[in-house]
This record gives structure tokens, sequence and C-alpha cells, in this order.
């Protein structure tokens, strides 16, 4: 895993349409208030993507320009999102770059079936929301209903519930 971060960095947030609201906004604005640059990362950029109850966060970037080396973390919100990002191979391959590259991915809620997509939970300890359990399983992650796991650089939550610990481990590991 990098070194804990100190300065201006800059963490990615993943976005598309019907993310869970709150698993995108807590997170970003917990980072900004850590002092973090916070870049929303969609399927295209400038497009604002709605939340299940209608939040809209617009991307900032497209992900196939992202350049991974800028940033220090990636933040995956829950909700129906992650079903369409797994299906956007730029969004996948940045998983799979983020997780090679030792930076902290955080996975909430129906985030984990975008780490599973990018084959990297096998043989890891990690949660997610109930309906995607079998998924994990199956795709060889060890699973643990508890409301935070981390597992070298891969931290993983259930629901919203779950946000406050959630945060805590990533800017733990951060900062």
């Amino acid at each position: 895993m990098k070194a804990k971060v100190s300065g201006l960095a800059k963490v990615l947030l993943f976005i598309e349409n019907n993310f869970e609201d709150m698993e995108a906004m807590y997170p970003y604005y917990r980072l900004l208030e850590a002092g973090f640059t916070v870049d929303v990362a969609g399927p295209q950029q400038e497009i604002v993507y709605k939340g299940k109850y209608g939040y809209p966060l617009a991307a900032t970037v497209a992900a196939e320009a992202v350049t991974l080396s800028d940033y220090v973390a990636l933040i995956i919100p829950g909700g129906q999102a992650p079903d369409k990002m797994r299906m956007n191979e730029a969004m996948v391959d940045l998983v799979r770059q983020a997780d090679k590259q030792g930076l902290v991915i955080g996975a909430i809620c129906h985030g984990p079936q975008l780490l599973i997509e990018a084959d990297i939970v096998r043989g890891r300890n990690v949660t997610c929301y109930r309906s995607v359990l079998t998924d994990i399983l199956n795709a060889g992650g060890i699973y643990h209903d508890l409301e935070v796991i981390m597992d070298d650089n891969l931290v993983t939550s259930r629901t919203p519930i779950d946000l406050p610990a959630f945060m805590q481990q990533i800017l733990k590991q951060l900062i």
C-alpha cells in the first residue's frame, strides 16, 4: 500500500446513474473536509449523473481520460450504479490498475460488483450489501458481515449506515 498522504492529494470518485446518493456525497464531502481534491469520474465528462433519490453529480473527468498516477484513492459508491460501471471497460481497468498500484480503494454496498469485475476480490476479506454476497463468494472473496473490512489497500462496507466507519477507515489509511 502507498504511504500515507499529506498536503494536497487527489481522490477519484466513480459515478454513474442510480448511484446511492449518500454513498457518493458523504465520502465526497468528508474527503473535501480532510483537504483532498475529489475528481468525479463517470463514463463521460461533464455529464450530470442522478442518484437513486435524484441528487445530481456531474463528472469532472471521463474514466478513459484518467491518469491514475495523479490519485491516492478511488471510491466506488453503491446503488445500481456499479452494475452499470462494470460494463465500462475504462472503469474496470482503473480498478485493476488502482489495486496493482496500491491505491486505497473504497467500495460500499453494491460497489464490490466492480471489484468482482476487475477480479481483485479472490482470496481477500470483504463485505458488501447482502444481495452481492453470492457474487463475492463465487468470485473467491472471503465475506464478513461487518460494518467495515480492511484488506491491504481495499476498504469495503455494507450499507449507508456504515458510512462513518467506512470513511474513518479510508481517512486513517490516507492521513
